[in-house]
């Protein structure tokens, strides 16, 4: 007869909140120029709501391995709208207060390689999974939550 394996509360929890953030399609949106950080559901466009704890704490305690797309949010004379953007995969399993730090090298890499007359600011998408998304997904995600408005529009 075969040992039964011992209960692990700590591994069951962990199972539990990888399951829960890949059905919900959970991501961190960061938007700098309008200072927005929210959890939202990068696949239908929508925030998270505040009823989600179990979300918030699975994002937040639990370190994953993430996907980020990073864009360069700009707006050419004309009034069009256009990003430019990179996906990266940071080697490693981070928690979700060490994105920024990693995020910030590519920010100021991605910032000098735009037209600053355009510029309207940075944006990033966090993904705790290995997921990599089109740019149509992420600018659909950008311009649900305004990112192309300016400071001075959105107040």
């Amino acid at each position: 007869m075969s040992q039964r394996k011992p209960y692990n509360h700590k591994a069951r929890l962990a199972n539990y909140y990888r399951s829960m953030l890949r059905s919900n399609h959970v991501a961190v949106l960061d938007i700098d120029h309008l200072e927005l950080q929210v959890l939202v559901d990068w696949k239908h466009a929508r925030a998270i709501g505040n009823g989600r704890e179990a979300v918030a704490t699975a994002v937040t305690e639990m370190p994953h391995r993430w996907s980020l797309y990073l864009a360069a949010l700009c707006r050419d004379q004309l009034g069009t709208a256009y990003m430019k953007s990179v996906e990266i995969a940071p080697q490693g399993i981070y928690k979700a207060a060490q994105l920024a730090e990693t995020v910030e090298a590519y920010c100021v890499e991605l910032k000098a390689g735009c037209n600053p007359y355009h510029f309207i600011g940075l944006a990033w998408l966090a993904i705790p999974a290995e997921i990599t998304l089109t740019e149509a997904q992420a600018e659909r995600v950008f311009d649900a939550f305004g990112a192309w408005r300016k400071q001075s529009e959105a107040a």
